[in-house]
Order: structure tokens, then C-alpha cells, then sequence
């Protein structure tokens, strides 16, 4: 009886009753705010830079990362992280003029549904210079004597000369490449030892994969008649 009369009371209007909980829900989602049904979190990313024009080169830079807001629903702000935003800035319009560039929403990518709220700061401080490029000439660092009867007779350098690049001021025609420590102090025979180049300033470059020289070293006994272990270039 009672069954009855429940079934009754829940099918009586059941239409009517249907749009009603659509409608309530409708309104439930219009106008519960929306921080109430998602979350929002800041994320420090790395601010990465490309398409910068070859004929420049990035000499100053006041901040590498940036503090980015996200307000996202609940169950996929537990996916959200580093692994899938990101922070780019686009150079491809850069100039030697021009000195700040503005980040915004339009710099971040991320997943689909979240959304960015602010980034901060809103703009980054680039200075960038021409870009130049010189052949500057090998120097073998040599590391003590050859042991006694011996002599250093010669040294040589393949290549001699390596490229270098970098911002304007920062590449010179009297600079030098030299090369890593090379000790000589054991060597009895010639060798050939592949040597690792130390540019003259942090903010040049070899602009090609190779970034090491092959040095020959020439040993041969001395006669006796000269001091051993000279150093010649």
C-alpha cells in the first residue's frame, strides 16, 4: 500500500519534475561561483625563448622564470604541473632597439580546461647585441718538462683556427682559444692527445659540433748539448 503510493507520488508530473532538476541544476552552475567548483594554482615555470633571429645575440636577461596562476576544475588541476605547461616567448621580431617585452596569457601553454589567471612578472627585460663571428688562432696549454733526455721539439694544432661567435663587444681579432691543461711531463715519445677548448669569454661560442682540437705532441731525445724540456709553440 505504501509502495503504491509512493510510486504514485514520484510518477504523478514526472516531466514537469525532470525539468526541474534539469533547471536546478542549470542554475546551480550559472550562478555558484566558479571558484567554488574549481581550484587555482601558481606555478613557477622556466620562461623559454625561441626563434631568436640569427644576426642577434641575447647579452642581458632579468629573469629566467615566471610565477603563473591557473584556475582549473578540480579533478584536472591534480594533473596539472611543469610536465605540461609552459612558458614561451616568441623573438622572432626581436631587435637591438627594443628592450622589454610583455608576457601575458598568450605566452602559456596548457592543458585544455584550465585557464590562466595572471602571470607575474608581466614582462621580461631582453638586451640583445649583433652578432659576430671570427677565426681566432689555437693556444696549447702545455703542463710541465718531458722527463730528462728529452725535449718537446714541436707542437702541433689541427685545426689551428676555430670559429668562434658571440655578441659584438664580446668577440675581439687578438682574443685566443686556448686549450684545456695537456702534461707533458711523462711523455718519452710524439702522441697525439684530443684537447677540449676553453673559449676566451663565457658569452661566445664555437658555433659547429666540434668543440675540441687534435694537439701533436713531437718528443725526441735531446743530445745533451741543450737543456731539456723547452716549451716551443
Amino acid at each position: 500500500m505504501i509502495g503504491k503510493l509512493l510510486r504514485k507520488l514520484i510518477l504523478r508530473n514526472w516531466g514537469l519534475k525532470l525539468f526541474s532538476l534539469f533547471l536546478s541544476i542549470l542554475l546551480w552552475l550559472v550562478l555558484v561561483p566558479e571558484e567554488k567548483i574549481s581550484n587555482e594554482r601558481t606555478l613557477s615555470l622556466q620562461l623559454d625563448l625561441y626563434s631568436r633571429p640569427e644576426h642577434l645575440e641575447l647579452v642581458e636577461k632579468d629573469i629566467s622564470t615566471v610565477d603563473v596562476t591557473l584556475r582549473a576544475p578540480r579533478r584536472l588541476m591534480e594533473q596539472i604541473g611543469p610536465a605540461n605547461v609552459f612558458a614561451r616567448l616568441n623573438l622572432e621580431k626581436a631587435s637591438v632597439i627594443q628592450e622589454e617585452y610583455p608576457l601575458n596569457a598568450s605566452n602559456i601553454s596548457a592543458p585544455s580546461g584550465a585557464r590562466v589567471i595572471r602571470v607575474h612578472p608581466n614582462k621580461v627585460r631582453l638586451r640583445f647585441e649583433p652578432a659576430k663571428e671570427l677565426e681566432l688562432v689555437v693556444e696549447p696549454t702545455l703542463v710541465g718538462q718531458p722527463p730528462r733526455g728529452f725535449r718537446l721539439e714541436k707542437v702541433e694544432v689541427s685545426p689551428p683556427r676555430v670559429p668562434v661567435r658571440g655578441p659584438e663587444s664580446k668577440v675581439r681579432e687578438q682574443d685566443k682559444v686556448f686549450t684545456t691543461p695537456i702534461d707533458i711531463s711523462n711523455l718519452t715519445q710524439s702522441t697525439d692527445i684530443r684537447a677540449d677548448l676553453i673559449l676566451p669569454r663565457p658569452e661566445t661560442r664555437v658555433p659547429t659540433q666540434r668543440t675540441f682540437v687534435r694537439v701533436r705532441l713531437i718528443i725526441v731525445e735531446s743530445d745533451g748539448s741543450e737543456a731539456a724540456g723547452g716549451n716551443p709553440r
